[in-house]
């Protein structure tokens, strides 16, 4: 038997991406060990999720800590202790520090419910609907130190009815999260995954610059 990644995943919230990944643990079809759930929230229902799985979790507030500095620092270290392969932020409400970013380059994914790359930030279905787009979605991408810009990797396209509302695309779209973000991450298990030069790249062929998208039209 190959040898199975070793992920980290860092929330802030519910957790649900987390769950899609411990699912995929148990069932076999990602070839994954999630080594460590770090939350900077203590109150995250992710931690429980963990706990319920028997992941080894940690709290770690950054109101304990007086610089988004000295945060990550601490961040970065307990990380390493467990030796991870790839870092997965799943709805980690964190702007990360150059530093910090760098010091994981090529191996930190993250997930944004925007077809990146517009609206980078937060209220993204809210200002899908301002602008009146007839199409919404999510990108899972790697981390670079501009925030929600690095390249690509897959899409989930769908459709904004006239009678949706910020939560109805939520619920939608977080649908498409736990599918596409299983995907990206069993790909970078697998080593067909990787960034180079700037460019996400899948089986050693460059992704588009929107990465591979799936739409649910």
């Amino acid at each position: 038997m190959s040898k199975r990644c070793r992920v980290a995943v860092l929330i802030s919230g519910a957790g649900s991406n987390l769950q899609a990944l411990i699912d995929g643990q148990a069932n076999g079809s990602l070839p994954i060990e999630i080594v460590t759930v770090i939350s900077n929230k203590p109150d995250a229902l992710g931690l429980e999720r963990a706990q319920k799985a028997r992941i080894a979790c940690e709290a770690l507030s950054h109101q304990d800590f007086d610089s988004r500095e000295s945060f990550d620092h601490a961040l970065a270290n307990t990380i390493d202790q467990h030796h991870p392969d790839l870092i997965v932020l799943a709805g980690f409400m964190r702007i990360l520090t150059p530093e910090f970013v760098r010091h994981y380059q090529g191996r930190m994914l993250n997930i944004h419910p925007s077809l990146l790359p517009k609206y980078p930030g937060l209220h993204t279905h809210q200002r899908v609907l301002d602008a009146g787009d007839s199409i919404h979605g999510v990108t899972v991408h790697f981390v670079t130190e501009e925030l929600d810009g690095g390249p690509p990797i897959i899409q989930a396209i769908i459709p904004v009815f006239d009678d949706d509302t910020e939560e109805t695309l939520m619920a939608r779209i977080q649908t498409q999260e736990h599918s596409i973000y299983p995907t990206a991450v069993g790909w970078f298990a697998t080593q067909r995954l990787q960034i180079s030069n700037g460019k996400a790249l899948l089986d050693n062929e460059e992704l588009p610059s929107c990465g591979q998208q799936i739409r649910q039209l």
